[in-house]
């Protein structure tokens, strides 16, 4: 898999009113602030862009191939839920709905079903789109250690509001904090 695009992105899955909570912050003058450190926190880590490496919150996304290249095929950016459909390019070019008969899905893998096997793609110099597989992926209920790290990343957005921190004379970037880190690197995919 080369390229995976978020082709219906996530919900919000942390409202403001509970990242004002954590917050203490009584009002609705920094909603729209906090909203915004909510979404970018939470676009950090969530993705195909995100620091973790997988989904986050439900989205659906497309996947990229060069081919039905290998059996069984592995989704990225787990936990995969289902599939919604998978296109291919026939070796004449024309684009094709594969039948879901031919395949069978399990635990965020896509395999060939008994008896049956992948069609021919066409072949694309450079391209890896002869295959897209379209499906939803991300959690429904989002682990409780994910929604506390994003509202500590979100404590300390509305905290320190440039990059730099205004508790010492030296200047000094706000990485990702040793908390947050913690919390969410159980959850953390790495790819090779």
């Amino acid at each position: 898999m080369r390229r995976v695009i978020v082709t219906v992105p996530p919900e919000r899955f942390v409202s403001i009113d509970v990242a004002k909570r954590h917050l203490r912050v009584d009002g609705d003058d920094d909603d729209l602030l906090i909203g915004t450190f909510i979404d970018a926190a939470t676009a950090h880590i969530d993705g195909p862009d995100g620091w973790l490496g997988r989904a986050i919150g439900v989205q659906t996304l497309e996947a990229g191939l060069d081919g039905f290249v290998c059996d069984p095929i592995s989704l990225p950016y787990p936990p995969a839920i289902s599939i919604i459909g998978i296109v291919y390019d026939d070796v004449s070019g024309m684009e094709r709905v594969l039948d879901p008969a031919t395949y069978e899905f399990r635990g965020g893998v896509i395999g060939s079903a008994w008896g049956k096997s992948w069609p021919t793609t066409r072949a694309y110099r450079g391209s890896s789109r002869s295959v897209r597989v379209t499906y939803r992926a991300g959690y429904e209920s989002v682990p409780a250690p994910i929604v506390v790290a994003i509202l500590m990343m979100v404590g300390d957005l509305y905290r320190f509001r440039t990059t730099a921190s205004d508790t010492s004379m030296a200047t000094s970037a706000i990485p990702m904090s040793v908390g947050v880190e913690t919390l969410l690197q159980p959850f953390r995919v790495y790819r090779a």
